[in-house]
């Protein structure tokens, strides 16, 4: 069942104001109109009577009570009197529409909310958050720790920033530091250069930081000996540069003309001699013109990869194709190599046959002849005769 309506309270004006308005609305009233006269004069006996913060109940669903000073506006009030109707005092209020006291202003009478609603509307109140600290007091401001693993990453990402800071600084320092200046190049790996060749090579880098000092630099102030084939830096403090050279080996003599060439595996012109004899290395014919060439190639490559021990045995060296390559000794002797596959088997096979103890004499029988050719073309099946 729905609850009883209770009777709503309006609030009024205090009394000197309303009396102000009453006696304005009511000057007017009386020129215009001789029974709204007697009505103000009734109503303010009423208003006499009743104490100035009395409720006074107009109907048995609304009363009238006075309103706060601050929000009486007498001009408001006597604009209202002279627009709207007016209302006997204890006059019963009807349930809708607008209705107006003489000389108290215009009053509004609203309708009955449901009983679902005016549940609703608690509900939203409750529901709604605290109010805003009114004007002259300091809100409140709730400091919430920081959590655990916030705190965790932001003490690694300082501790990182400060360690990279001080390695830039170490940097830095070592970068620009007089105290590592190279003061001494010490060079190894070299037989075919001369050591005073090398320093004059070098010299630039002479009262340089060791950190600034790098290897593509020293490659390119070696570049123009051409025994050298390619260096390795390495910095020993607090002055020291270390230069790990790997020089051209000479594989074979080119002869060309009148001379003899010394050459490495790339066909690099190393040095030339005038007595090939005075060199342990086997002889190329064909002069420059043969460098560039396929069997060239594969010549030199053969015997880059044979061991010194066999390499200082060879006489020359010679190839109608790339997949035909010959060694001949200097006893006489000959080797059938085949192409440039399983070169470093193929060295090593030659090696032992070379090496093997030549065959004992059976008795009743002719002595053996010692094998004169070496076919190692299939260095798993090696051939003798």
């Amino acid at each position: 069942m729905a609850e009883p309506r209770k009777p709503r309270v309006i609030r009024t004006r205090p009394e000197t104001v309303r009396a102000q308005a009453e006696n304005s609305g009511a000057a007017q009233a009386d020129r215009a109109q001789p029974d709204r006269a007697q009505t103000l004069a009734a109503a303010r006996q009423d208003s006499a009577a009743e104490p100035s913060s009395a409720v006074r109940a107009t109907s048995s669903k609304v009363s009238v009570a006075p309103l706060p000073a601050d929000t009486a506006t007498p001009a408001a009030a006597l604009a209202q009197s002279d627009v709207a109707g007016t209302v006997e005092a204890g006059a019963t209020a009807k349930p809708a529409g607008k209705k107006k006291l003489a000389g108290m202003g215009q009053v509004f009478a609203r309708p009955a909310k449901p009983v679902a609603q005016d549940k609703q509307d608690k509900q939203d109140k409750q529901a709604q958050p605290t109010q805003e600290p009114m004007a002259g007091q300091q809100a409140q401001v709730l400091a919430f720790p920081m959590p655990e693993h916030k705190r965790r990453r932001r003490t690694l990402l300082f501790s990182s920033l400060a360690v990279a800071a001080v390695v830039a600084l170490a940097m830095a320092m070592a970068l620009f530091s007089p105290a590592l200046a190279v003061k001494t190049v010490v060079f190894e790996g070299q037989k075919l250069v001369g050591e005073q060749i090398l320093q004059e090579a070098v010299a630039p880098l002479v009262s340089r930081p060791l950190p600034q000092v790098r290897g593509v630099e020293v490659a390119e102030l070696l570049k123009p000996i051409i025994q050298v084939k390619s260096s390795r830096i390495e910095a020993r403090p607090p002055s020291t540069l270390v230069v790990h050279i790997v020089e051209r080996v000479p594989v074979a003599l080119l002869k060309n003309g009148e001379e003899y060439l010394l050459v490495d595996q790339d066909g690099v012109q190393l040095a030339a001699t005038k007595d090939p004899s005075s060199v342990a290395l086997p002889l190329i014919d064909g002069g420059t013109a043969a460098i560039g060439k396929d069997t060239f190639a594969a010549m030199t490559a053969v015997l880059a990869n044979l061991p010194q021990s066999i390499l200082g045995q060879l006489a020359n060296a010679s190839a109608k194709s790339p997949d035909a390559v010959e060694l001949k000794l200097a006893d006489g002797r000959s080797v059938t190599w085949g192409n440039a596959s399983d070169m470093v088997l193929k060295a090593q096979v030659l090696e032992a046959l070379l090496n093997a103890p030549p065959p004992t004499a059976v008795p009743g029988k002719p002595a053996p002849v010692p094998a004169k050719v070496f076919d190692v073309s299939a260095p798993r099946h090696p051939v003798t005769r």
